[in-house]
């Protein structure tokens, strides 16, 4: 192994104990758990206003996210920087794994939620949902996306 001193490279030799110390150190960021996520929206009070579920899993293992801070950004992949949304904080269900927010969009069409975690997991899950008037769907794979003024 070789270590950098200032602007030298200095050659370490490791043992066999230094190996076992190294092997117990904590795993890496990119090892940590990562989230899997189920949105469920639907139409609320206002036009443009959407209630939705958020369930968060561990994608490895399949238990609920808890104690999660979960916030909920949206953009328009056929507008990027057009209609950027600022994050909507969700609230933790009773039910583990489960969270709520509200979202007031700008307008009809298919949205990019950024689903961003922080506290015991930080991850960012994406999640295209096109949101048309009381029916929102997730778009088929392929299919041409659009927005409606």
């Amino acid at each position: 192994m070789v270590f950098w001193s200032g602007m030298k490279p200095v050659p370490v030799l490791l043992g066999p104990a230094a190996a076992v110390v190294l092997a117990m150190l904590p795993a890496p960021a990119h090892a940590q758990a990562r989230a899997k996520a189920d949105v469920a929206c639907k139409q609320a009070a206002g036009p443009l206003q959407y209630d939705c579920v958020v369930k968060l899993n561990d994608a490895r293992s399949n238990a609920p996210l808890t104690g999660v801070s979960l916030s909920i950004g949206a953009d328009m992949p056929s507008m990027p920087g057009m209609h950027n949304l600022r994050p909507a904080k969700a609230v933790e269900d009773a039910e583990k794994g489960t969270y709520r927010a509200r979202l007031v969009l700008d307008m009809h069409g298919e949205w990019a939620l950024q689903l961003n975690l922080s506290g015991p997991v930080r991850d960012r899950v994406v999640k295209l949902l096109r949101f048309e008037g009381a029916e929102v769907t997730e778009p088929k794979p392929g299919e041409r996306t659009r927005h409606r003024h």
